[in-house]
């Protein structure tokens, strides 16, 4: 079954390419043809001339990062974007989610509803979608929820996994936390689960594990392609008998997201290094499955930082965890440390909370390679810090007018908050 991936705005477009350009890359230097002709079907159509088109829609209301991806896709020389797969116009959100989700949105609702249209009908089957987009400006989280809304009600039984980037901490935007609230208030209505990456932590594996000195965004955005392609490509579940998912979305959600309380869904992998040194080192599946577990329960994203927690109660609680094992020996892993009880809610079982994938391809130029999703409290104090900055705005009414000119009225804002404080309650709520 195959994967439409819709790109929106800036962070969205740039996070796709890279995605793109990994998913390519690990099929080709795979020496399984079954692997490969599964990741290929995925996320790749193939033309009449053997060429890959990626099976994605590229929304921005400026043209420069669009035709940026779909240049640096041709120049791969592997694979390349849908002549007739973007939709630009000449005028951007100006990072306000309202102009985005009330007018940009419904102003071009018809056309990018007919981009998608044409992609789907390209699928032999539909597995779902994968909105990818920033939660920060106004184009990828305005517009962005908009088109997971029609996404909704155009195709209400498929899979929608939406990928969210948090702007860092300290700001990028000023009204980023207004447009935060906003988006994942609204999405949490839409979305089957949410897989989300934050700038501060991506940063700091680009800066402590990989050793770059001058970070980029193209840095940031391979790192997080990185991480997604360990989720995204083909693996074999424990009901597969040896065949390679055919409904990717459906079985990650339904092992990840039980409950619609709970759709937050973060992301850690074991090894990182500087691609220079993987030749060089050696990794055994009980140390790579010991240090991945440390960082579940500590809630952290490093290897080196798994002895701190930066969760508020001092253990990260799970409610679910998905457990993608690639590369040699996969078959003779012990994971029993991940069933654990004391990792998981008590109200459900760690049996029916944990899932184990495995696929014996080497990812990456990784020997061995381990992915985990969680569904757990490791975003709970992001999002109460989050929903707290933007309601010290709210309480001094600052910017609430950009917001209002564009129909977005004070109880909008206040439903959002209610909405995201009982999620944050819910998350909270975890251990008991």
């Amino acid at each position: 079954m195959s994967v439409v991936t819709i790109q929106l705005g800036q962070c969205g477009n740039q996070v796709g390419q890279e995605l793109f350009d990994i998913i390519c890359n690990d099929a080709e230097q795979s020496q399984r043809k079954t692997y490969s002709t599964s990741c290929s079907a995925r996320f790749f159509r193939p033309t009449s001339k053997g060429d890959l088109v990626a099976r994605a829609v590229l929304v921005d209301m400026e043209p420069k990062v669009i035709n940026q991806s779909m240049n640096k896709a041709v120049k791969s020389g592997r694979w390349r974007y849908g002549e007739d797969s973007h939709f630009s116009q000449k005028q951007g959100s100006g990072n306000n989610w309202a102009n985005g989700y009330c007018v940009l949105g419904p102003r071009h609702k018809d056309a990018v509803e007919e981009l998608v249209r044409q992609e789907v009908e390209r699928c032999d089957a539909l597995a779902g979608f994968i909105p990818v987009m920033s939660v920060a400006g106004g184009t990828g989280s305005g517009v962005g929820t908009y088109v997971t809304q029609c996404l909704r009600d155009i195709y209400p039984t498929s899979f929608i996994l939406n990928h969210l980037t948090w702007p860092y901490g300290t700001g990028e935007v000023i009204v980023q936390n207004y447009n935060s609230v906003l988006t994942l208030a609204h999405l949490y209505q839409l979305s089957d689960a949410m897989l989300v990456h934050e700038n501060d932590t991506v940063h700091k594996i680009c800066s402590q594990l990989l050793n770059i000195k001058q970070i980029s965004f193209s840095d940031i955005n391979m790192v997080i392609a990185h991480q997604l392609g360990g989720v995204l490509q083909p693996a074999l579940t424990p009901d597969s008998y040896g065949v390679y998912s055919r409904n990717p979305l459906g079985e990650l959600v339904s092992a990840l997201a039980c409950h619609p309380e709970y759709k937050l869904l973060s992301v850690s992998t074991v090894p990182q290094m500087p691609s220079s040194s993987i030749a060089f080192s050696t990794f055994s599946w009980p140390a790579l499955l010991k240090h991945l577990r440390q960082m579940l329960i500590s809630n952290t994203r490093m290897e080196v930082e798994r002895t701190r927690s930066l969760t508020q109660g001092g253990f990260n609680t799970s409610l679910a965890n998905l457990l993608i094992l690639r590369g040699k020996d996969v078959y003779s892993a012990e994971t029993g440390g991940f069933e654990d009880p004391a990792i998981y809610t008590p109200w459900l079982r760690s049996e029916e909370a944990f899932s184990l994938w495995k696929s014996p391809v080497s990812f990456d130029k990784y020997e061995k390679f381990a992915t985990l999703v969680s569904n757990s409290q490791a975003l709970l104090r992001p999002l109460d810090d989050m929903v707290r900055k933007a309601w010290n705005m709210f309480a001094s009414r600052a910017y609430i007018h950009q917001y209002i000119k564009y129909n977005i009225s004070e109880e909008d804002f206040l439903d959002s908050f209610t909405s995201l404080e009982q999620v944050i309650s819910s998350y909270g709520q975890l251990q008991c």
